[in-house]
């Protein structure tokens, strides 16, 4: 504990919110009256007595005095650093305070008890290691502050009051704080508590040291990155002047698109979607890869035209004339395109155009063989109505993606093509041409055809969602044209949303036709001629059409005239050939060769595939339309012993099983038809179909492989202009089959005059043109036995039948 020693009588010295202890050195403006009181009263009581004056220092906080002081000694008069006169004052110990008392002077005296805090020697060991630590905690403080010479002022106070006190000199302690160590008179509670309030403030600065890093390295990566991209602004402004382009910064862009999209006419839900795009495209950065994405999307939905529409031209008649103009033949789909413009403009005068959210579109299928116009009539038919006309090829196409699009967060993710065939029209109601349909294939990215079912679907496309703008896009007024080759290469559930129209081909008439009206021209203007300098007359034509090529389409025709102008005009510069010159059906031979289709009809009867028995005229229909097909029978050596059936022509399982039923009719009905069956049960029989690297297959060659080998036991030649198709029964009934319109044709082409079908196909007659019927004399029978008796020619008298062997 403190001592108390002999009371004193001092001046008072108030000190207003601040604390002067024991060892401190105090300067004190004397301008104030206060000040200037105690130290005159102080040194007016110096000179009744020795040493140097003294005074009270005593705290006075909101008007109220600390009831402890300390004595102080006036060391010197004088002026402070600004000019002002002062007093230098050293505190030596504490005084408490008693009652008031009087002296000279106007200052306020007072008796006061002075306190003996010293610690005996030597230090105990919890108050050395206090001094230590505070010694400890006091150096770290002032090193951070840069006091160097201070702490080792500090390290030399080996005296626990003095280092206690020589906290008062601390900045970062309050008025309450530093008078509470004032009033604490043991040393080593006082130096616990300077202890306590330094390793409190030391912690307040750590943590206020690490807050205020955090803010700096905060502050200082926004400034650099600010001043990184404005200096990236600048560098892109100085690229854009100096290459002549416009721009702008990320901001104004943000306020473009919003701009932007607010003046577009978008349906509403596709306007909310947009502004969210928008938003979030001013939240993002402009090196982020979303603004990007954000960007790359709102120009797409910006461009496509949501609200669009051509007026479809309601003059039936007018549009009729347009589709007769540009394509001869193919009624069926010139009559199928009036009926859709008679209905659309019936529910247009009544106020139909939209019933149940859906609007008249179409979707129709043509199918046919190459050539025959399936691409170009697209054209015709948005011609003719008066829309827009986008052509979207799918051949090739394997990636359910390129219908449907890909999501927005792969890399170059596109719109599918569907969306960009209407954006590509600039108009909700295009009429979009699926190309080649039927050449769509599957794998491990999906199958295109099953991401067409909605797209072709007129109950479901009103409602079409892309991967890629994920909003609802109507369909329902699109006109959709899918082309195909094969019929049965479309699946079957997509086929069911479609209505199917066939295009069969087109005779000779409608190719002589199509080559005067519209091949002849184009050719000719590609060629470099005028249409005076170099006519084909129709002879020529004909003869093009007939002989020189064998199609259902058009393109080898094409093909074969513009080899014609080219081999005309190649002979007028080289001067052989004068202009104007008139083709005529003669001049071909010498221009492009020989023909190399010539009718079986117009060979020698010598060199005809049917001048020996066992070979007879079928009908088949393949990917380009159809086309006639021959069989050949033969019978083995006896010698051999080779019994049995034997197939050759790359054929298939139904069509091998047609032989084995032609076969066993034969083998079973031989003697009733009067043919030598002991040879089919004795020798083993040989059929071939020619052009053997072809696959074949199909249950329509039945009739045909029953007559080749008819004729091949009976000796009779099989008639040169005669042609079936039919499936035979084991019963000998002759079945129905399918495309009798092509296997007409090609009978027609082929300068077949005969041609023999089931009973049972004769409605497809319907659907033949007229001028192939009048050069055609059709049958249709029931039974095999009318075939044999049609096809085969009269026996020979006298003569016995000679049966080929096969080698």
């Amino acid at each position: 504990m403190a001592a108390e020693s002999t009371p004193l009588a001092l001046p008072v010295l108030p000190l207003d919110d601040e604390v002067v202890l024991p060892g401190m050195v105090v300067p004190l403006d004397l301008s104030d009256s206060e000040v200037r009181a105690a130290v005159e009263a102080a040194q007016a009581a110096a000179r009744s007595g020795p040493g140097k004056p003294r005074v009270l220092l005593v705290p006075r906080v909101d008007g109220t005095y600390a009831g402890m002081g300390v004595l102080g000694t006036v060391e010197q008069v004088g002026r402070l650093a600004d000019g002002d006169p002062g007093a230098l004052i050293r505190g030596r110990g504490r005084v408490r305070i008693g009652a008031g008392t009087t002296g000279p002077g106007a200052a306020l005296w007072v008796e006061g008890t002075r306190t003996d805090d010293s610690v005996p020697e030597p230090l105990p060991g919890h108050v050395s290691e206090l001094v230590k630590e505070y010694k400890a905690l006091a150096t770290a403080w002032l090193r951070k502050r840069g006091a160097w010479q201070v702490v080792d002022r500090v390290q030399a106070i080996d005296d626990v009051s003095a280092l206690a006190d020589n906290s008062g000199y601390s900045p970062f302690l309050t008025t309450e704080q530093k008078v509470a160590l004032l009033e604490t008179t043991d040393p080593v509670a006082r130096l616990k508590l300077a202890t306590q309030q330094l390793r409190d403030h030391l912690a307040e600065q750590d943590v206020a040291e690490t807050i205020a890093k955090d803010v700096q390295e905060g502050v200082d990566k926004q400034q650099r990155e600010f001043l990184l991209r404005r200096q990236l602004e600048a560098v892109r402004k100085e690229l854009r002047e100096l290459n002549g382009e416009g721009g702008k910064d990320s901001a104004e862009e943000s306020d473009d698109y919003r701009a932007r999209v607010e003046a577009a006419d978008l349906p509403e839900k596709v306007r909310e979607a947009a502004l969210k795009e928008v938003d979030k495209l001013e939240r993002s950065s402009d090196q982020s890869p979303e603004g990007s994405w954000i960007r790359t999307w709102l120009d797409t939905v910006l461009e496509m035209p949501w609200n669009e529409r051509t007026e479809d031209a309601y003059d039936i008649r007018g549009a009729r004339a347009v589709l007769d103009a540009e394509h001869a033949g193919l009624e069926d789909v010139k009559e199928r395109i009036t009926e859709y413009l008679a209905v659309r403009k019936r529910r247009s005068d009544r106020g139909l155009g939209v019933v149940g959210g859906r609007r008249g579109g179409a979707v129709l299928a043509l199918v046919g063989p190459p050539g025959v116009g399936k691409t170009s009539l697209g054209e015709s038919v948005a011609h003719a109505m008066g829309r827009k006309f986008v052509r979207v090829a799918l051949g090739g196409v394997r990636d359910e993606a390129e219908i449907r699009g890909h999501r927005r967060t792969y890399v170059g993710a596109l719109p599918g093509r569907i969306v960009r065939a209407v954006k590509e029209a600039g108009s909700m109601n295009p009429v979009v041409l699926l190309d080649e349909i039927d050449k769509v294939g599957s794998d491990f990215r999906g199958d295109p055809a099953a991401a067409l079912l909605e797209v072709l679907d007129p109950a479901q496309n009103h409602t079409f969602r892309d991967h890629y703008l994920e909003v609802e896009l109507d369909l329902s007024d699109v006109v959709f044209l899918a082309t195909a080759n094969v019929l049965e290469a479309i699946p079957e559930a997509l086929l069911d949303r479609m209505e199917l129209v066939r295009l069969d081909g087109y005779t000779e008439d409608e190719k002589v036709v199509i080559a005067r009206d519209h091949l002849l021209p184009r050719q000719l203007e590609r060629a470099g001629l005028a249409a005076e300098e170099v006519t084909v007359d129709e002879g020529a034509l004909r003869k093009l059409a007939g002989e020189y090529t064998r199609e259902a389409g058009v393109r080898t025709l094409e093909r074969s005239l513009a080899r014609l102008l080219r081999k005309v005009a190649a002979r007028h510069e080289l001067g052989e050939r004068e202009l104007p010159f008139t083709v005529t059906a003669a001049d071909l031979r010498d221009l492009i060769g020989r023909p190399h289709h010539v009718p079986e009809s117009a060979q020698d009867p010598a060199e005809r595939r049917t001048a020996v028995p066992g070979v007879a005229t079928g009908l088949a229909v393949t990917g380009a339309g159809g086309d006639v097909l021959y069989v050949e029978a033969s019978l083995a050596d006896p010698e051999t012993g080779a019994a049995g059936l034997t197939l050759t022509g790359q054929l298939g399982d139904v069509m091998k099983e047609s032989a084995q039923i032609a076969l066993s009719f034969l083998r079973s009905h031989g003697a009733e038809l009067e043919l030598p069956v002991g040879d089919l049960k004795d020798r083993g029989a040989h059929i071939h179909f020619p052009a053997g690297a072809v696959p074949k297959d199909g249950p329509s060659a039945g009739v045909t492989m029953t007559t080749a080998l008819a004729s091949l036991l009976s000796g009779r030649l099989v008639r040169t202009d005669v042609a079936m198709t039919g499936e035979v029964s084991l019963t000998g009934r002759v079945l129905p089959i399918g495309g009798v319109k092509q296997k007409l044709l090609a009978a027609h082409r082929a300068g077949i005059t005969t041609v023999i079908i089931p009973k049972r196909n004769e409605p497809d007659l319907d659907d033949v043109p007229a001028e192939v019927l009048d050069g055609l004399d059709v049958h249709a029978v029931t039974d095999v036995r009318q075939v044999l008796e049609l096809a085969l020619s009269p026996a020979t008298s006298g003569a016995a039948p000679e049966v080929p062997v096969a080698a």
